[in-house]
């Protein structure tokens, strides 16, 4: 019976594991994208979207199902993103 349990949680975490491999992936792809849709632009164009994200950005409050950690990590992300150097 236990073997069987630990079993099962190792294999939930093996799942969990992949799903965040997964989630990881998706994420820096995005990235890629983004950043090279960015550099393709012109500086006014890059400057328009970023004041509009900006703008966006500061209307970001927590919520009851959002936290200020997890509003405070956007911002972070999104900030670090727009700010990326040329490549």
């Amino acid at each position: 019976m236990m073997r069987n349990l630990i079993s099962e949680l190792l294999t939930r975490l093996a799942e969990k594991e992949e799903e965040s491999k997964e989630f990881v992936a998706q994420i820096e792809a995005l990235e890629i994208v983004v950043t090279a849709i960015l550099h393709r632009m012109g500086h006014q164009d890059q400057q328009a979207i970023t004041c509009s994200i900006e703008d966006s950005l500061a209307n970001v409050k927590p919520s009851d199902t959002v936290t200020s950690y997890d509003t405070d990590l956007l911002k972070k992300y999104l900030i670090r993103l727009l700010n990326r150097p040329s490549v």
